[in-house]
């Protein structure tokens, strides 16, 4: 990161209406990077992705973790990588075998699919954590 103007941080602990929160500031650091409007069909894919893992991250969190408590969205040199920090002690996973008429459970899926890695960073002795998504930039 080269500017503290690529990082953006969301606090979302004791909120209301927290997945289109999360939505909507997502989509504003999304146009002050340039990111949108878009330009092309393929930068718009890029940014809806980006919205959508978001969406699918905090709604885990609400679900399955006592809630969020941080949305952070970070703009690197050829990717963007969303953390939500969460208080929940569960460890998410895409569920297998995937059924894609099956109801619910897609989640975890989705951001696997979409992003080019994610992961789960957990503090030592501290409650919670952290799932991390990164996508790719839009070219």
């Amino acid at each position: 990161m080269d500017q503290a103007s690529d990082v953006r941080t969301l606090a979302l602990a004791e909120t209301s209406g927290t997945v289109p929160l999360a939505r909507d500031f997502t989509r504003t650091a999304l146009t002050e990077w340039g990111w949108l409007p878009a330009a092309t069909a393929d930068r718009r894919a890029a940014a809806d992705d980006v919205l959508l893992v978001v969406s699918e991250l905090v709604t885990n969190a609400c679900l399955h973790a006592e809630g969020p408590e941080r949305l952070r969205v970070v703009r690197l040199s050829r990717t963007v990588r969303l953390e939500v920090t969460d208080r929940g002690a569960g460890q998410p996973a895409p569920r297998t075998p995937h059924r894609a008429g099956r109801p619910g459970g897609h989640g975890m899926f989705i951001v696997q699919r979409l992003c080019l890695d994610w992961g789960i960073q957990r503090v030592p002795g501290a409650p919670g954590k952290t799932v991390w998504a990164e996508l790719a930039s839009p070219a």
